[in-house]
């Protein structure tokens, strides 16, 4: 295994099958596919996480997670999802992008301390590194250009 493929192991739930798969998502463009029914995962576009998996997929990956906080009835949070859309294409096989709505996942809103939405945190190696609320996208975008630039 090369050193890229060793730190860009994540564990995804297929949103088809709710089967978790283990990615190398440095290999993303070779379209993986679900190991229990064979449908992709579609690492090009934000991911929907539960705060069931929160842990898992956000904390425990080898990547970078860029996560957004969002509520479907909340219009500023409109605003942020073509940007994370943007930045999921952009940053492909280097940072994960996904989505938790905080209103599925309550307590994980108040364990990260998130009073309003959209919030966007970056996390590396499972520590919340930077943080964006409201809608920012310059802000977003350091971030998310910041944790994918070579140490």
């Amino acid at each position: 295994m090369n050193e890229v493929s060793a730190k860009s192991k994540v564990t995804l739930r297929c949103p088809f099958c709710l089967t978790l798969n283990t990615v190398d998502l440095s290999k993303s463009t070779d379209r993986p596919k679900c190991g229990d029914c064979a449908k992709l995962l579609l690492l090009d576009r934000p991911l929907k996480v539960g705060g069931e998996d929160f842990d898992r997929t956000v904390l425990g990956s080898e990547a970078p997670v860029l996560v957004d906080f969002y509520a479907d009835w909340c219009a500023p949070c409109k605003y942020v999802a073509p940007l994370m859309d943007e930045l999921a294409q952009t940053h492909q096989g280097s940072l994960l992008v996904v989505k938790i709505d905080t209103d599925q996942a309550p307590d994980l809103s108040l364990k990260l301390g998130i009073r309003s939405i959209p919030t966007v945190i970056l996390f590396k190696d499972g520590e919340e590194v930077g943080r964006s609320v409201g809608f920012e996208p310059e802000r977003v975008k350091t971030m998310a250009d910041e944790a994918v630039r070579p140490a």
